[in-house]
């Protein structure tokens, strides 16, 4: 019998207002290709996303940003993500274009990973591994 190990479940989003789609939908389509199982919402507030990530029982929330608002965003999102119980054992990334400057209190905040546009498909799925296995040994 050959063990199947389990997929990654990863949740994209995009926050409210985002107009640019090309980044989520290029990223969902190389975590597809790299065997990660990906839910695609498009726009959505953070109590959405958490929402999502719960009934998903979603291992990562990945969010995509283009048009700013990502620190005050990004924390309404893991407030969320700590009241609702999901934040110490799912994993948070954001990608997108954003200050270079913002990428430190972005993980200081909680995510995990901040990727430019230029992240290649290793970067984001190996960060993405490792992420998951930091918080597995946690």
């Amino acid at each position: 019998m050959v063990s199947q190990e389990k997929k990654i479940k990863v949740v994209l989003a995009q926050f409210p207002l985002e107009t640019h789609n090309r980044g989520i939908i290029t990223v969902a389509g190389m975590l597809r290709d790299a065997g990660m199982e990906v839910v695609l919402m498009g726009n959505a507030r953070a109590e959405q996303i958490i929402k999502v990530a719960v009934q998903e029982f979603a291992d990562v929330v990945g969010i995509s940003s283009y048009c700013g608002g990502e620190l005050a965003l990004g924390d309404e999102l893991l407030t969320m993500a700590e009241r609702e119980g999901i934040r110490d054992h799912t994993v948070f990334i954001l990608g997108g274009i954003f200050p270079p400057k913002d990428a430190p209190k972005l993980k200081e905040i909680g995510f995990s990973a901040t990727f430019p546009p230029s992240a290649t498909r290793e970067e984001i799925t190996s960060s993405i591994k490792s992420a998951i296995a930091a918080r597995s040994l946690g």
